[in-house]
């Protein structure tokens, strides 16, 4: 089995942690994620959720632009420090690439704010396409610092 790859970025954000952990957590994913960022889409639509995504076991289907999408379980939360989710039944242009993801929200002190890491643990479909990863990984760093741009102008409101 091929080995999964970490990636993560992080931005320093000047709100109180507990403010930055319960403003993201419930926050609408086509408005964090609401642009193209090379090839990966935004998101076009959430379906299937029930309530705020509050709860462990809580679970999602994410529809993004151009047909691809996933599911999303919410797996972890640890107020006001850390949120994680897996992504599974990945369809679109990550498919070949990417069986699922664990992804982590953290957010820790940092100065008069929080900084606010993002990471996924990128897990391959095959052997043949773990060479990939790396490729993808880089792009991603970029489609995450748009997106953490977006969420500290969103905190900052």
């Amino acid at each position: 089995m091929a080995h999964p790859v970490v990636v993560e970025q992080s931005r320093a954000i000047p709100v109180a942690v507990p403010d930055a952990f319960a403003k993201t957590l419930p926050m609408l994913l086509p408005t964090l994620f609401h642009r193209w960022y090379g090839p990966i889409p935004p998101i076009k639509a959430v379906h299937g959720q029930t309530g705020d995504w509050s709860a462990v076991g809580q679970t999602r289907s994410i529809a993004l632009t151009g047909g691809g999408g996933m599911r999303e379980t919410l797996t972890r939360v640890d107020a006001p420090h850390a949120f994680g989710y897996t992504l599974t039944d990945v369809k679109g242009a990550m498919a070949p690439l990417i069986d699922h993801v664990e992804g982590l929200w953290k957010f820790d002190e940092h100065g008069t704010g929080t900084l606010v890491t993002w990471q996924w643990t990128l897990h391959p479909k095959s052997a043949f396409t773990a060479p990939a990863l790396p490729v993808f990984a880089r792009i991603w760093r970029g489609y995450a610092n748009q997106a953490l741009a977006t969420l500290s102008d969103y905190l900052l409101r």
